[in-house]
């Protein structure tokens, strides 16, 4: 028999939120069994606590966003994805806004204060939906698909085409969990430089930064964008240059690395079904609203077979 799992030792992380630009704090503090994760606004009087399920979902507009009544807590899906792949099946969060800090674009620093923390068991038994039939969710006039079928353990294969060539098409898969902090945690979500420039412009990303993320550039860059990001960033324009399609403020850690974070994604949107899923997965152009969508469908037959 395996039992439910909170961290030992509370731990806090804090930087920008993504969106919002203000610096956040969550605190991560060791919860009882069956309460699953919870999200709590300690920034509200009194604080609001906001559980981290699919029907808590009401957004999904570049990061997943959940709410209760007007607190919600936007951006959850990395550290989402970390308490999925680590084994962490309740937890109190404590933000004291309305983000969870975007940190370097992945799960990476999650995982290392879970690993810190470390692990306590507690007396009741691990809470699993085996699927017993197949649930997909697509969106024909976008090429959308997402499968789920029965399986002895938790699988994805992961798949994303994009029309640029500087990604193209990709692939990804994750066979349990044993792979996950070495091949899925530390790969950082990825934009084009126009989507920077757009978001931008819609008073989005605030808190981006060239740093947590992979930015493609799929144009000549001139002179005076080179001059527009040094003056945004606070970078010395000469340091600003494109490698292999990519601005190099940081490095790629894989070829498919866009894949291997999208399938961090949806290791993160499918926590929101409530518990682990025991199934096969296979995601053909995922993203946060088509997985929240399958999180809802999965969760409402785990619901109606109680």
């Amino acid at each position: 028999m395996e039992y439910q799992t909170t961290i030992k030792n509370a731990f806090t992380l804090s930087g920008p939120g993504l969106h919002t630009g203000k610096f956040i704090h969550a605190t991560v503090k060791p919860a009882k069994a069956n309460e699953g994760i919870v999200l709590r606004r300690i920034d509200l009087s009194p604080a609001v606590d906001i559980p981290a399920v699919a029907d808590r979902v009401v957004g999904t507009n570049h990061g997943t966003t959940v709410a209760v009544g007007d607190a919600s807590v936007s951006t959850i899906e990395h550290m989402m994805s970390a308490f999925h792949g680590m084994h962490v099946d309740n937890a109190i969060v404590e933000v004291d806004g309305p983000e969870v800090p975007i940190l370097d674009g992945s799960a990476r620093l999650w995982v290392e204060q879970i690993k810190k923390s470390g692990m306590e068991t507690l007396g009741e038994e691990r809470r699993v939906f085996k699927l017993s039939e197949a649930v997909e969710w697509s969106e024909p006039e976008s090429g959308i698909v997402l499968h789920a079928e029965p399986a002895d353990r938790f699988e994805v294969e992961c798949n994303i085409e994009f029309a640029s060539n500087l990604i193209g098409s990709q692939s990804a898969t994750l066979v349990g969990y044993s792979d996950y902090e070495e091949a899925i945690s530390r790969c950082r979500t990825f934009v084009f430089l126009h989507e920077v420039e757009m978001l931008l412009s819609l008073n989005l990303i605030k808190g981006g930064d060239l740093d947590n993320a992979l930015v493609f550039v799929d144009k000549p860059l001139g002179d005076e964008e080179k001059n527009r990001l040094a003056k945004l960033y606070g970078r010395d324009p000469e340091s600003i240059q494109v490698r292999d399609g990519v601005l190099n403020t940081i490095e790629p850690y894989y070829p498919n690395e866009p894949a291997r974070h999208k399938l961090l994604d949806f290791v993160g949107d499918i926590y929101l079904v409530g518990r682990p899923v025991v199934g096969k997965f296979t995601l053909k152009c995922p993203g946060h609203r088509a997985n929240v969508n399958l999180a809802a469908k999965i969760r409402q037959i785990m619901l109606e077979q109680k």
